[in-house]
């Protein structure tokens, strides 16, 4: 079975760039058919998709993220990487990634604060 698991700074100040890494187990980010995905929820309200990366390496990120995001991976640690810039408290939520929408990590909690 997949697992994933998310890590990164709790704590990002404004304008600063935010680096999250999905670390998969159980399954190659490379097999076929998956979209790595990386999905956020803002304090009390609902999911928000912010892209993926699939098996073959094509990216879709949401259009109201696309200037500020960038989503790669490292094959040979198996892992898939956000990458956020300008943040801004806007950006305060729990961040998860998941293999299509069957598995996924427990997510990452991140807070921009100076």
């Amino acid at each position: 079975q997949v697992q994933l698991q998310e890590s990164g700074p709790g704590l990002v100040k404004p304008s600063q760039t935010l680096s999250l890494t999905c670390t998969v187990s159980g399954g190659s980010i490379l097999k076929n058919g998956y979209h790595w995905n990386w999905i956020r929820q803002p304090p009390g309200k609902g999911l928000e998709w912010i892209g993926y990366i699939a098996y073959n390496g094509d990216t879709s990120i949401t259009p109201s993220l696309k200037s500020r995001t960038s989503i790669s991976r490292d094959t040979s640690k198996n892992l898939v990487t956000l990458q956020l810039s300008s943040v801004t408290p806007e950006d305060d939520g729990k961040y998860y990634c998941a293999a299509g929408l069957a598995y996924w990590g427990q997510g990452t909690q991140v807070n921009v604060s100076s």
